[in-house]
């Protein structure tokens, strides 16, 4: 017995280790972003480099905020992502509710067309849009580029919420029926309370394909619109990249996503695990 209890102490203790050593490596190039966003110019070039600032200044901070564009570009990314994650949700929990209520050829037929769109490359489908929303007077707009990343995000939304929808008995369904509750009545009233879990995960996957987006950005918006990422891609000259600014700018630009995961981490383990047991 104490030689069984023993193995399993070491399978801990080796599982832990490698969850450890998995965890530092993952948050290192951020820790290092984070320290490097905190040195002066002369360290951030220093070679060999070090991690910790001998001196710390938050003067890459002020200079990234007050360079023109950067506080107007924090705007157009919230709203843009805002404007993204809603309309993908709008789109998807309808369209996965009658793909896993219905369940028809044509149904299965869509989900796997909404897969093989998410494999499409999003210069392929950048590079028509800018002609077409030239034509619709939406050239260089946050509801353009709103649009334009929906077809990244829409497919992954589609697949999540039918996976949770899934996971909801019909019978639940068919007595809130039976009570006089119509199909679109039993969805909102039934479906969606039981899923809100789910609905949170893909609304922070869609919020962050449009937050971390750089393609769609970078192709359909040139002065009103402009994203941070393209404000921190801009932070470069004839001799070099401005490491601290950027930096700094990144760090800020993380925080909003950080907070969103930190506020709908309960929803989202709860959506997680949703589809992981049907009934």
């Amino acid at each position: 017995m104490n030689g069984l209890e023993s193995r399993r102490g070491g399978t801990r203790a080796i599982l832990w280790t490698t969850l450890t050593v998995l965890v530092v490596l993952y948050a290192f190039p951020f820790v290092y972003m984070l320290f490097t966003s905190f040195k002066t110019p002369i360290e951030t070039n220093a070679i060999p480099p070090t991690i910790l600032p001998s001196t710390w200044t938050i003067q890459n901070y002020v200079m990234a905020l007050s360079t023109q564009g950067v506080p107007q570009s924090f705007v157009n990314s919230i709203q843009t992502a805002v404007m993204s994650t809603l309309i993908s949700l709008v789109l998807a929990v309808p369209a996965a509710y009658a793909v896993t209520r219905y369940r028809t050829r044509l149904g299965r037929v869509f989900i796997l067309l909404a897969l093989v769109m998410r494999m499409v490359p999003a210069i392929v489908v950048g590079a028509p849009l800018i002609a077409v929303f030239h034509n619709l007077g939406l050239s260089d707009t946050s509801f353009a580029l709103a649009l334009a990343q929906t077809t990244i995000s829409l497919p992954l939304s589609i697949w999540l919420m039918a996976s949770f929808f899934e996971a909801v008995p019909d019978e639940l369904e068919e007595s809130a029926r039976v009570d006089g509750c119509s199909r679109l009545g039993s969805l909102w009233r039934i479906v969606i309370p039981i899923t809100r879990g789910g609905v949170a995960v893909a609304a922070i996957f869609a919020f962050l394909a449009s937050w971390n987006d750089f393609i769609f950005a970078l192709l359909l918006t040139s002065v009103r619109a402009v994203t941070t990422p393209l404000q921190i891609a801009n932070f470069q000259s004839q001799f070099g990249l401005d490491w601290g600014t950027m930096t700094s700018l990144a760090v800020l630009y993380s925080v909003p996503v950080i907070v969103l995961a930190i506020v709908l981490q309960r929803h989202i383990v709860a959506g997680l695990t949703l589809g992981a047991v049907k009934g």
